[in-house]
């Protein structure tokens, strides 16, 4: 079997898709209580979700990220694979992943993964931030701060991702999309690492020994608890990284990463880094159980394996 292979990339599509169906409308919280609009808790936010744009609130901005974090998911899954075992081949002349997986490989794999995450996936986030966060009424979102000047009654920046595309680009350059690419950077690297070697030594560990791969519940167990593991750590600059690409629908507010920590840790104190860490950890186990469950077996259905075969 060569080194790169194309079945996991298309398996990333598969379970990216997955992941975005189940975990969008906990997203959707996730951002508006980070963004700091005036919500009390989590149960408040969906109560205030719900109440002013019913259950389709919870699903705004959907179609962009369905549509692109499938493929960003396909590389990211694609790159991590593909990397571990070029890396293991170099290392040993073992092209396969076996039970003896290097943790350097992992680690380096893992970082990889996560640079390159963030040169797909942060449009992507910074769209569908835009289309969740505008929805907020004008007031609340410019409460206590400086705004720009914004026409009277206001209310819709953009009508849909295409023309929050063009919107950002004719405003603010290509540049504008990788608002908040620095502190995605310092979520990501450090984050991909405690998603993918948790998701490896767990699933490894729920599996019987007599079994020569994990089976559909043991990739659903490991996928969700390293999803809740990754994003509950991620939360702090998660926090930094939707206040960078929130600022701008209406107002601009800051100036970089070390400006929003300074700001936030001034007006909120620390425990504005922590908001929406319940959601965070809730909403990765889900997400992150339905994306490895879906990219594993369709992994399997591709190759035409009678097993599981860890990414």
């Amino acid at each position: 079997m060569g080194t790169f292979q194309l079945e996991d990339f298309a398996a990333g599509w598969i379970g990216g898709a997955a992941s975005v169906i189940v975990g969008h409308p906990l997203d959707t919280v996730k951002t508006r209580l980070q963004a700091g609009v005036g919500y009390r808790n989590t149960f408040n936010c969906i109560g205030m979700v719900y109440k002013r744009e019913s259950v389709f609130g919870f699903f705004k901005g959907m179609s962009f990220p369905l549509a692109s974090i499938a493929v960003y998911n396909s590389v990211v899954f694609g790159v991590f694979s593909n990397t571990e075992r070029f890396l293991s081949r170099h290392r040993c002349g073992d092209p396969e992943a076996g039970p003896s997986r290097s943790l350097s490989d992992l680690l380096l794999a893992s970082m990889v993964a996560g640079m390159v995450s963030v040169g797909l996936g942060g449009p992507v986030d910074l769209i569908k931030i835009r289309l969740q966060m505008q929805t907020q009424p004008f007031r609340e979102a410019t409460h206590g701060l400086k705004s720009r000047p914004v026409a009277p009654g206001e209310q819709a920046a953009y009508h849909g991702p295409i023309h929050c595309i063009a919107t950002i680009v004719r405003t603010e350059g290509l540049a504008g999309l990788y608002r908040g690419a620095s502190a995605m950077l310092l979520r990501d690297i450090p984050g991909y690492c405690l998603y993918f070697i948790p998701y490896v030594f767990l699933s490894e560990w729920i599996t019987p020994e007599a079994c020569t791969g994990p089976s559909p519940y043991a990739v659903w167990l490991a996928g969700g608890l390293a999803g809740a593991i990754s994003w509950g750590t991620a939360t702090p600059m998660d926090v930094v990284k939707s206040r960078l690409q929130a600022d701008g629908v209406y107002v601009n507010k800051y100036n970089g990463v070390l400006d929003c920590i300074s700001q936030s840790y001034r007006q909120e104190g620390l425990r504005v880094f922590f908001r929406g860490l319940a959601v965070n950890a809730v909403r990765g186990f889900p997400t992150s159980a339905a994306m490895f469950l879906g990219y594993e077996l369709s992994l399997k259905a591709l190759r035409g394996d009678h097993t599981v075969t860890s990414p």
